[in-house]
């Protein structure tokens, strides 16, 4: 069982939240959401916004909360090999109201199919809100290029 090690980022004028499925390895191992250089995430969400992608974790966290984003994952802890989404099980989800409660979310994404699914699963009868989801960042979904992907992101800002 592995328990997430990434606390939330979000403040009291955080008005969206983004959520993943649960931290890959090399994001467990940065110690911050999507670390893996190959995730697009940064590139996609700095585009939509027009600013520079942020590099480091400390210039993320600027941007996430200049930009009034909450950032976290529906799953607390699991078992998973490796990176594989496919390969959890024994789903805990992390509480979102440590984040609802704090901050007034007018919508809350999913990063991915994944991320829906547990959402729908665990999360969704606790927020009383839905989630729209977002096509996947993650390398894996190589059918969607960055251009793409940031046209359906572009939603996150309006």
């Amino acid at each position: 069982m592995i328990k997430h090690p990434i606390p939330p980022i979000y403040d009291e004028n955080s008005e969206i939240l983004i959520l993943g499925s649960f931290p890959s390895v090399k994001s467990r191992e940065e110690g911050f959401f999507y670390g893996h250089p190959q995730n697009r995430f940064w590139k996609v969400v700095s585009a939509v916004y027009g600013e520079d992608t942020p590099r480091t974790v400390p210039e993320k966290k600027v941007f996430l909360l200049r930009d009034h984003i909450a950032l976290w994952d529906v799953i607390g802890s699991c078992d998973i090999e490796g990176s594989a989404d496919s390969s959890i099980r024994n789903v805990s989800a992390n509480d979102l109201r440590v984040i609802l409660d704090h901050a007034d979310i007018r919508q809350i994404y999913v990063n991915g199919q994944t991320a829906y699914k547990y959402y729908q699963k665990y999360s969704e009868k606790e927020t009383g809100r839905s989630a729209i989801c977002l096509p996947s960042t993650s390398p894996a979904n190589a059918a969607w290029s960055i251009e793409r992907l940031t046209i359906a992101w572009s939603c996150i800002k309006e």
